[in-house]
């Protein structure tokens, strides 16, 4: 049961309802109608620490707080409110998107750099390349190091979604790099590989597109990059090109 509750509290991290504030409404929803302070005891946290995070989640509408005999109690919506309230922040900030899209583009100008750190950091560059305008994403991707690092299960995820928004990836590895018979040219996967003519492994990824050029280094400094620059760019797509025209398939 304990594994199953840590499972539930990284699945509840990972759209924003973090910590103690987990560990409460998961308490709440296992504890049915119970008073803040059975709650607080269930998954061991403070009293005041307790009020506060069910004035959160009240607010988020996942659980209503009830008076009975003088006393505070709560009940976990049904979690089914999870999704819809993602829904409708998708809805708000895709209504939203144009005007901070403008902001955006109107603000620095020049080049821009954005550090991702670990694990959380790596997964958040892979989902922005899924966000390129461009149909095709070209890539010179280091296998040993992505395997190493996010690994094969978040990997299969990302190929998953990349088509799934029709983004059609060229990408150039190295064959010395190659650890498994996975993942060649396929067009069902939308996917064209090709080798390059030395056996000098990559060690490094990076996915070239828009005028965006992500950087990911996993196994060693455990970091993602992204650098928006068309100048910058252009010389890697220039690059690119030179060297798929001297890679094979």
């Amino acid at each position: 049961m304990s594994k199953n509750i840590d499972n539930m509290e990284a699945g509840l991290a990972s759209i924003g309802i973090v910590g103690k504030r987990a560990r409460f409404y998961l308490a709440a929803l296992q504890l049915g109608q119970a008073s803040v302070q059975e709650i607080a005891r269930h998954c061991g946290i403070t009293r005041t620490t307790a009020y506060s995070l069910m004035e959160k989640l009240s607010d988020d509408g996942l659980v209503t707080q009830l008076q009975k005999d003088g006393r505070t109690h709560v009940v976990a919506e049904n979690p089914d409110v999870l999704l819809r309230n993602l829904d409708d922040r998708r809805t708000a900030l895709t209504d939203l998107l144009p005007e901070l899209r403008s902001v955006y583009s109107g603000g620095q100008k020049g080049p821009r750099f954005r550090l991702y750190e670990g694990a959380e950091g790596i997964r958040t560059v892979l989902n922005t390349i899924l966000l390129a305008q461009a149909d095709t994403l070209c890539g010179m991707l280091s296998m040993r190091e992505l395997l190493c690092f996010p690994g094969e299960e978040e990997l299969a995820r990302f190929i998953v979604k990349r088509v799934e928004v029709e983004k059609t990836l060229r990408v150039i590895r190295s064959a010395s790099e190659e650890v498994d018979d996975i993942w060649g040219t396929s067009a069902k996967e939308r996917r064209e590989v090709r080798y390059t003519p030395t056996s000098s492994p990559l060690m490094m990824t990076t996915f070239i597109y828009d005028d965006q050029v992500a950087i990911i280094s996993s196994e060693q400094e455990n970091y993602g990059l992204i650098i928006e620059s068309a100048g910058y760019t252009n010389v890697q797509k220039t690059l690119f090109e030179s060297l798929w025209i001297a890679s094979q398939a």
